[in-house]
């Protein structure tokens, strides 16, 4: 039995977070930094011989079953599932009696703020392109997890996570009108990213949480001109540049300060993105000798990594060791998603 397997791996958001989400992009123009991590969404697709469509989900330990050929009603627990079956049906790139079981995990929580959701959808899209032998590029099946996940399921969120996901590695990326992305390949020096991975501590906060919120009050403060709201995001926007600069020529102890300057910008935007918790891990960390941090994602929760220059980054982990949560060792890669088939 001939198995189609995939993974898409999640990223870290180091610099214009917020800028990708429309209506900013389209009026300001957007830029994000961000580099991918080695934890990833997983997804194996097999062939049935019974006509029935079977998502199963390791993670949230749910499995649902539907015939195969027809659109599938929204509103389930696996709706990234079944948007992307019903987009595929729709535009006939499925036949209607092909039973299909689809299995996916992930290796960090949803809700986590390493872009879950989209990283997801781009794992299981490349383990149908993988299957279906489809003639898409990086960019077009970034574009079309985007567009299934915004417009077919009317989630909100930006643009950045299935671009990171896709491409991988260390990216400066612009976002435009149109739905116009460029996705700029950093080459960073070897050593500085070894630096960047020693002197970066990733912190899970022990709480997931829904982005949506966040993100709609973000889209609601730019389109209501709320100016202390547009004014922060130029702020990260300049951000995300001083950060590819410093990456670039190897400026890390800079990297602290400037992720402390968006971590203030960032709270200018929408409300809870921030909270009492976060504020004492943050400032914990930051007595404990970190120079800047940031939360990763939307806000609210999930994950926070900090910048520990020198040695300070024993004294960070011992300063956070108070709170609940859990540390996680990572390493930056370079590899975008990837597709294989397993099995005869």
């Amino acid at each position: 039995m001939m198995i189609y397997r995939s993974k898409a791996p999640f990223r870290i958001g180091l610099a214009g977070g917020g800028t990708d989400v429309s209506p900013y992009s389209e009026l300001y123009g957007g830029a994000i930094l961000n580099a991918t991590i080695s934890f990833y969404a997983h997804t194996s697709l097999e062939l049935l011989n019974e006509p029935k469509v079977i998502f199963e989900s390791i993670d949230q330990a749910c499995t649902l079953e539907f015939p195969s050929g027809e659109e599938i009603k929204t509103g389930t627990a696996l709706d990234l599932q079944v948007g992307i079956y019903n987009r595929l049906l729709k535009e006939k790139f499925i036949k209607e009696n092909t039973g299909i079981r689809l299995t996916t995990s992930m290796d960090v929580p949803a809700g986590s703020g390493l872009g879950t959701s989209s990283t997801l959808m781009v794992s299981i899209l490349k383990a149908f392109t993988e299957y279906l032998s489809l003639p898409f590029g990086d960019y077009d099946i970034a574009h079309l997890a985007f567009d299934i996940e915004r417009n077919d399921l009317k989630l909100a969120g930006g643009k950045q996570d299935q671009y990171a996901a896709t491409f991988g590695g260390v990216n400066f990326m612009e976002f435009y009108a149109n739905d116009k992305v460029i996705v700029n390949p950093l080459r960073i020096k070897r050593e500085y990213l070894h630096e960047l991975e020693n002197n970066i501590v990733l912190f899970f906060t022990s709480s997931s949480r829904s982005s949506s919120a966040i993100i709609q009050e973000q889209q609601k403060n730019v389109k209501e001109k709320n100016t202390s709201s547009i004014e922060a995001m130029h702020q990260l926007k300049d951000q995300a540049n001083w950060m590819k600069e410093a990456l670039l020529k190897g400026q890390l102890d800079e990297i602290g300060r400037i992720l402390d300057f968006g971590f203030r910008q960032k709270k200018q935007m929408a409300q809870n993105i921030s909270n009492t918790m976060l504020e004492e891990i943050y400032d914990a960390a930051i007595q404990g000798g970190a120079t800047g941090g940031k939360i990763s994602g939307a806000g609210g929760g999930g994950f926070m990594f900090f910048y520990c220059p020198g040695n300070t980054r024993y004294k960070v982990i011992k300063a956070l060791e108070n709170f609940k949560g859990y540390f996680l060792n990572y390493q930056f890669t370079t590899v975008g998603a990837n597709s294989w088939r397993a099995g005869k």
